[in-house]
């Protein structure tokens, strides 16, 4: 199977159990960042929301990466398939002459 992006938008809240897995949490994320399985992992406390940008073949392999994650068990999100995903990080290093 092709591997393709996916767009995932995580709601969360805080609380002290949340609190305390985090550094399990991140820990993980960071073995799929990587393992280049993410591209973009971004959190925003304002709006409790993640989103996560990930390499996948299906949704159903999304969510088994996500459902990895100690956290797994108090989100609400959802994924969307990514048909274009375009920005400077995709893009050839700039060329700069001596």
């Amino acid at each position: 199977m092709d591997i393709k992006k996916f767009q995932v938008t995580i709601s969360f809240e805080i609380d002290d159990e949340i609190n305390a897995l985090i550094p399990k949490h991140r820990k993980y994320i960071n073995t799929l960042i990587n393992k280049e399985i993410i591209d973009h992992y971004a959190v925003s406390l304002e709006s409790k929301k993640i989103w996560i940008t990930i390499n996948a073949e299906d949704k159903a392999q999304v969510d088994e990466y996500l459902s990895k994650s100690p956290l797994f068990k108090f989100w609400i999100y959802e994924i969307d398939e990514i048909y274009v995903l375009d920005g400077l990080t995709y893009r050839l290093p700039h060329l700069q002459l001596n």
